[in-house]
């Protein structure tokens, strides 16, 4: 079978080998499955780079996430891969798994997984929030951020949306918020200013941030008395620091979100949330929004993509 390996860790487009490999086989409750569309996160550069907080042996084959057909069974399912035979190859192997949600795409279906996970464990576990209060969300019209733009509204939250962008601003609305940003200049000198018209002054209650850098130092500015601001991730590149005198001064919480140890830690409020996440499913208020959807030959340029955060809603590639 066709499929991507990194047999060194460096740059995505230098390091991934489009190869011939063994069909892998299952073991321990797992399945292999025949791939019909793998997710792409930037967590999947950070292992190319063997940046990740998790480094797998080498070689491995990358991609977090597919939704695919049970070789054994003909199931269709979905569910997190498991590297070193990740979802970037016309087989995969995945451990848990779950049935495929009526009427979902195989492309929405391969990207319901870490994207929602990680939005419910932010804002109904690591936090609370709460149907009224303000929740911003940054970079939200990719994949991470829709998810998280979805579930806020879902939670009955008045949602204000922060992109890069006129074109993502208008996916943002499609999906729903309540007030759009475009930072269309330096962070702090557009979005303070702006989230603190729309909130009276008063700040966001809660604060949805996978971009950290410059993004994560204004938002420390526009967190609201008591409010709590979410560590999701750095795609912006620099990790920025949190003075704690500002937190103490202005009651705030510096919340990290790391969800992908709830899988070793604590596997059944992973299985709870999804269940939760199927109901909202069913009742049509979460909807993955898929953006591209590439050949898996075109695996480097839908991580250049990624890196380059010009892409909105997950994006996808197929066998």
């Amino acid at each position: 079978m066709r499929g991507w390996t990194v047999p060194r860790f460096g740059e995505p487009r230098d390091v991934l080998e489009l190869t011939e490999l063994p069909e892998p086989v299952a073991g321990d409750g797992r399945r292999v499955v025949r791939v019909e569309a793998a997710s792409v996160n930037f967590a999947d550069i950070l292992y190319c780079r063997g940046t990740y907080q998790e480094k797998p042996p080498l070689p491995f084959t990358p991609g977090l996430e597919v939704a695919g057909t049970d070789v054994l069974t003909g199931e269709r399912v979905f569910g997190p891969a498991v590297v070193p035979h990740g979802g970037y190859a016309e087989q995969a192997v995945v451990g848990t798994s779950y049935p495929w949600p009526d009427g979902m795409t195989p492309a929405q279906a391969s990207g319901f997984f870490v994207a929602y996970q990680t939005g419910w464990c932010a804002l109904h576990h690591r936090t609370s929030l709460r149907s009224g209060e303000t929740l911003l969300v940054h970079a939200a019209a990719g994949g991470v951020g829709a998810a998280a733009v979805q579930l806020g509204l879902a939670a009955g939250a008045r949602v204000i949306a922060t992109v890069g962008s006129a074109d993502k601003a208008a996916v943002a609305r499609r999906l729903g918020a309540h007030e759009v940003i475009v930072l269309d200049g330096p962070v702090a000198d557009v979005l303070v200013p702006a989230v603190k018209e729309l909130t009276d002054g008063r700040g966001a209650d809660v604060v949805y941030d996978p971009v950290g850098g410059d993004t994560f130092d204004a938002s420390r500015r526009v967190t609201a008395w008591e409010g709590r601001l979410l560590v999701i991730g750095f795609a912006g590149g620099r990790i920025a620091d949190a003075p704690t005198n500002h937190a103490l001064v202005k009651n705030y919480d510096v919340v990290g979100v790391h969800w992908a140890a709830y899988r070793q830690r604590a596997p059944e409020l992973v299985e709870a949330w999804q269940r939760e996440l199927e109901a909202l499913w069913a009742r049509r208020l979460i909807d993955p929004l898929v953006g591209a959807e590439y050949a898996l030959a075109d695996l480097p340029d839908a991580l250049d993509a990624i890196a380059a955060r010009t892409t909105t809603g997950r994006v996808v590639v197929t066998p």
